[in-house]
């Protein structure tokens, strides 16, 4: 008795909750709509700005940073470029461009321009120049109107007929305003169909479409209005949609199937969405947990850029989950048995019985399960070797659309002057006491110029106080080049060390270049720090709600195998350029730095989620048999179909995100589909089985210390 109570108090509460939106739906609903239009129009009042500018506390570029800003007063706080363009020599039209020039200097947050005609700003051929803007504020904090300025100053020019572009510093807020709505259509009527095949009914299919729109909604409204007050990445909205989407289509489609099988068998409208809240709707809080949990996770690098990513997608999680609680068993007591009217197919009820197909298929692992083991880790491995040439770094833009205007920039720019013009490193040195200052220049140029990548090195300029020096660094190679990171880290620990050493005095190499750089570096040394935290906290999960070692200890190692294959189709996919053309891409870039990271996070989360579903039903059957063989055949019959249709769903959502023109998003949209085929298929209904039928009773085995300590959190208890 002291065992029973603790686990079927919550149920009860579940099944309450079940039970009460049930028998109010109009209530339920309503309350669902007001919220979703109150929170949309405050979101939309706010007008949140994202941005992908990180400043890290501590690193070189940092503190070059803080040297700049100390001793020169008026530094701009972040730099653009306007590049000129014309067929024919742009001197001809040199007063109209420097009288163009000039006139930004009276646009809002624009500091200064620089003179277009020097002689390290005009291409050898003399068709392509350009200006580097200095603005007051960082990137993050320019407003979308400073274009519209910029555009009515260069009028003239580009009545002249010389083109204008604009980059750097400019390239987020330039950008055209990402529309997938055509592409997000395409996903939902794929969704749809899946559905419409599992389900049969019009109502049955439309339901978990409804429920996970109005739960993205709020999820996706609740970020914006925390986005007002705290920067997230550009790409914090398109993650939460399409975590939000998937696991909301995926829990309808759960209690949606566990409801028809109830009034299959003879429960009431009522009583069976409040049975399903109880069981598959419990399961679901529990999944929603794991996943939160794991996307939390992502706080554990320091990193709060990437914390909050994962924060992000919590807000799609959260809402989805509250709404597969209260909502979709509002909307399943209103519709009741109706729910199967309006039919396009003869409709089914949940899978299970002994002689369909998929209890045919549990028996058939059942009989040979090291045949079907080690023949998933084969073709896993297959999958998962190419993560082993895994190249992390910064997608710039050079991988944009050409009709991006900073594309354009990006092209002329490393045509014309390099393709290190695109991604300058800025020398700072921070003078002490009584150095030889042209002694110092001297050194420093000397061994930076001797350095390999290196293009060119500007003259230094001394600030005003004397403190300190700067100089800017071309590299020869393009930012997105391993060769100038090496150049990078060559500057910081040997050239700058070995020239300053006679001198009183501290060099730093910073810029948007080394800031990313040492992003990318940082997100490398911590992605085995998230691996470890979110893999503990996911194994502690399992074993306290399934109250096993065994079970959690063959979550937590399948799931790696998941995230490794899906890790091999990003390089393949991106670095390989294997498809690259069919995504709109036009070279083979890296793999974004915190996309592996993130993309764990979410895999690990999302994975947690089929097994948990599994597992469930799996020890439903346990605990009322304690036949371990019989147990994994009739789970995995129950949960066959729904699994692989759900997984259908969320393959379709993910690839529908791969049009947009982010790059960060295409490499989460193939990773999280790739990730998702290969946990529905080789881990979930074919590794899962076959170790749990080899394991035998010894999947229900905690050693006695934990059963003491572990609390009880069992799912999918029984329900009266």
């Amino acid at each position: 008795m002291s065992r029973t109570q603790p686990e079927e108090a919550p149920i009860r509460g579940l099944a309450s909750l079940g039970e009460w939106c049930a028998r109010r739906p109009w209530r339920v609903i309503a309350t669902w709509l007001l919220a979703l239009g109150v929170l949309a129009g405050v979101a939309g009042s706010l007008h949140a700005s994202f941005s992908d500018n990180v400043k890290l506390s501590g690193t070189q570029a940092n503190s070059g940073f803080q040297v700049i800003g100390e001793n020169f007063p008026g530094a701009a706080a972040s730099t653009g470029l306007v590049v000129f363009r014309s067929p024919s020599p742009l001197i001809r039209q040199r007063s109209l461009i420097e009288s163009a020039v000039t006139s930004l200097g009276s646009v809002t947050h624009v500091l200064s321009a620089t003179d277009p005609f020097s002689a390290t700003s005009v291409s050898r051929s003399g068709l392509v120049a350009y200006s580097s803007v200095g603005f007051d504020v960082p990137s993050r904090g320019l407003p979308a109107s400073l274009v519209i300025a910029l555009d009515h100053a260069l009028a003239p020019v580009r009545a002249a007929g010389i083109s204008i572009s604009y980059g750097g510093a400019l390239d987020q807020i330039t950008q055209p305003p990402v529309n997938d709505r055509r592409s997000e259509a395409v996903g939902f009527a794929i969704a749809l169909l899946i559905l419409l095949l599992v389900f049969g009914s019009v109502a049955g299919a439309a339901l978990p479409l409804v429920t996970a729109l109005v739960g993205i909604g709020i999820g996706v409204s609740l970020l914006d209005i925390v986005a007002a007050s705290t920067s997230f990445s550009v790409s914090a909205p398109k993650l939460a949609i399409m975590i939000g989407l998937g696991v909301g289509i995926d829990y309808a489609v759960f209690l949606v199937t566990r409801f028809r099988q109830l009034m299959v068998d003879g429960d009431g409208p009522v009583r069976a969405a409040s049975r399903t809240t109880a069981t598959s709707g419990r399961a679901i809080v529990v999944a929603a947990c794991t996943v939160s949990i794991a996307m939390l996770g992502l706080y554990a690098s320091g990193l709060v850029f990437i914390g909050k990513l994962g924060l992000a997608a919590v807000f799609g999680v959260v809402a989805s989950a509250l709404g597969a609680i209260t909502l979709v068993p509002a909307l399943l007591g209103l519709l009741g048995r109706r729910i199967d009217r309006w039919s396009v197919r003869r409709t089914v009820a949940e899978s299970g019985s002994s002689g369909d197909g998929w209890h045919r298929y549990a028996g058939a692992i059942g009989r040979h399960p090291w045949m079907y083991l080690l023949s998933g880790l084969v073709v896993l491995m297959v999958l998962a070797a190419p993560a082993l040439s895994l190249q992390m770094g910064h997608v710039g833009d050079g991988a944009n659309p050409t009709s991006f205007t900073s594309r354009v920039a990006y092209q002329e720019m490393a045509d014309s002057f390099g393709p290190g013009i695109n991604g300058p490193f800025t020398l700072v040195i921070s003078l002490a006491g009584h150095s030889s200052v042209a002694e110092l220049e001297a050194s420093v140029s000397q061994q930076v110029l001797a350095t390999p990548d290196v293009a060119t090195l500007s003259p230094f300029v001394r600030s005003r106080n004397g403190a300190a020096l700067v100089a800017t660094v071309i590299p020869r190679t393009g930012p997105q080049n391993n060769a100038t990171t090496e150049l990078f880290n060559r500057l910081v620990h040997t050239t700058l060390p070995r020239s300053l050493a006679p001198f009183s005095a501290r060099g730093y190499v910073t810029g948007e270049a080394p800031s990313q750089i040492q992003f990318d570096e940082l997100i490398a040394q911590r992605t085995p720090l998230i691996i470890a935290v979110v893999v503990l906290l996911a194994f502690l999960l399992i074993m306290t709600v399934f109250r096993s070692l065994l079970l959690a200890i063959k979550a937590a190692v399948l799931n790696l195998f998941s995230i490794a294959a899906a890790w091999g189709v990003l390089v393949a996919v991106f670095q390989w350029g294997w498809g690259r053309s069919l995504l709109g891409l036009n070279e083979r870039v890296p793999v974004e730095a915190y996309v592996p990271m993130v993309l764990f996070a979410i895999v690990f989360g999302l994975s947690m989620d089929y097994e948990i579903f599994l597992l469930s039903r799996i020890k439903e059957a346990w605990d009322a048999s304690h036949d371990n063989q019989g147990a994994v055949a009739l789970g995995l019959a129950r949960t066959g179909r729904v699994i692989t249709a759900a997984a259908l769903i969320m393959v379709a959502v993910f690839l529908s995100f791969v049009t947009t023109p982010l790059v960060a998003i295409k490499q989460l949209a193939v990773g999280l589909a790739a990730s998702v085929c290969v946990d529905a298929t080789l881990i979930r209904l074919l590794l899962v089985p076959a170790t749990m039928y080899l394991f035998g009773d010894k999947n229900w085995w905690l050693p006695r210390p934990l059963e003491r300590i572990v609390p009880h959190l069992g799912v999918e208890e029984r329900t009266k």
